[in-house]
C-alpha cells in the first residue's frame, strides 16, 4: 500500500504544473495512443527518454513515478508469463511436456511489460501535475459540447475528479485498517492464498463503511455550500490557452509523428529494430 502514488497531487513551481489542465489531458489522450503504436525497442527507449523530460521539467522524483508501477507489478508478471507461455511465433528455446517457450514470446512478453509500465507512468504523470479542481475544470471544457445534447457534462466531470481524488484517500484509510487489525493480532501477511483472501473480510468491511461514510460527509458538504444550485456556475479562474500549451501540443504531435514513423518505416511492423540488426551484422563482418 506504501508503493501506490495513482491519483496522488505532487505539488511544484514547475512550468508542467502551470500549463492548461485542458492541454495536459489531450497530451496524456495521444500519448496514450502513442504508447499502443509503439513496436520496436527504439521506440520505447524513445519513449522512455521523453517521459524522463517530462519528469525533470515538472520537477517530480522519478522514483516517485516508479512508485505507481509497483501498484500494477502483479499484472506486470501475470501478463508477461501469459505471453512467454502461450505465444508460439519464433525460435523454439525450450519443450517441455505442453509447454513451448519460444523467442517471439519472450521478446512480446518484455514489449508488453515495458508498454504497460510506460502508460501508466504517463498517465500518473497527469495526477502528479494536476490538481482535483484543474483536472474538474478541464474536464468539463474539453465535453463542453455534449451539453448541447443534454448530457450533463458538469456532473460527469466532478465525478471523475471526485474518484481521482478518493484513491489516495482510500489508500491511506486501507493502510490504517491494515495497521489497525494487525494490532489486534489478525494474520494478515501469512498463510496460504485463500487464508489471506479470508483475512481481507474484516479489512473490506470497515474499508467500505469508510467510503460510504466519507460520500455521505461529501455530500453533505456540496449541499450545504448550495453547489450546483444554480445552471450557470462561475469559476475564480477562467482557463485560457497560452504559447507554452500550443508548443507542449506540438512537440507532443511530433512525438506521435515519429512513433508512427518508426512503427510504419519497414514493413512487417518491426520498426527501427531491424535497422539496428542490420548495423550490428555490419559491424560484426
Amino acid at each position: 500500500m506504501n508503493s501506490f502514488s495513482f491519483g496522488q497531487y505532487y505539488p511544484s513551481d514547475s512550468i508542467i504544473h502551470k500549463m492548461d489542465p485542458r492541454a495536459k489531458i489531450l497530451i496524456s489522450l495521444v500519448y496514450m495512443v502513442a504508447v499502443f503504436f509503439v513496436v520496436s525497442y527504439v521506440g520505447y527507449a524513445f519513449t522512455l527518454l521523453a517521459l524522463l523530460a517530462v519528469t525533470i521539467i515538472a520537477k517530480v522524483p522519478f522514483k516517485v513515478v516508479l512508485k505507481s508501477v509497483k501498484g500494477i507489478l502483479f499484472i506486470l508478471v501475470f501478463t508477461a508469463l501469459l505471453n512467454v507461455l502461450f505465444y508460439k511465433q519464433g525460435k523454439v528455446l525450450v519443450s517441455f511436456w505442453k509447454i513451448t517457450i519460444t523467442l517471439g514470446g519472450i521478446d512480446y512478453a518484455i514489449k508488453m511489460i515495458l508498454r504497460l509500465g510506460l502508460l501508466v507512468m504517463g498517465t500518473s504523470m497527469l495526477t502528479f501535475t494536476t490538481s482535483a479542481t484543474e483536472l474538474t475544470d478541464g474536464l468539463e471544457s474539453l465535453l463542453k459540447p455534449l451539453s448541447y445534447i443534454k448530457v450533463p457534462v458538469h456532473d460527469i466531470a466532478i465525478i471523475m475528479s471526485i474518484a481521482l481524488r478518493f484513491i489516495p484517500s482510500l489508500t491511506e484509510e486501507t493502510q490504517k485498517i491494515m495497521q489497525a487489525q494487525k494490532a489486534r493480532g489478525a494474520n494478515i501477511d501469512t498463510g496460504n492464498f485463500f487464508q489471506r483472501v479470508k483475512a481481507m473480510i474484516p479489512i473490506l468491511i470497515p474499508l467500505f463503511v469508510s467510503a460510504f461514510r466519507r460520500a455521505d460527509e461529501l455530500a453533505n458538504a456540496l449541499d450545504a455550500r448550495c453547489y450546483n444550485a444554480s445552471p450557470k456556475r462561475t469559476k475564480m479562474k477562467v482557463l485560457k490557452m497560452t504559447v507554452k500549451d500550443l508548443v507542449a501540443l506540438a512537440l507532443v504531435a511530433a512525438f506521435i509523428t515519429l512513433i508512427c514513423l518508426d512503427k510504419y518505416l519497414v514493413p512487417g511492423g518491426m520498426g527501427l529494430d531491424i535497422y539496428i540488426v542490420e548495423f550490428i551484422k555490419g559491424l560484426s563482418l
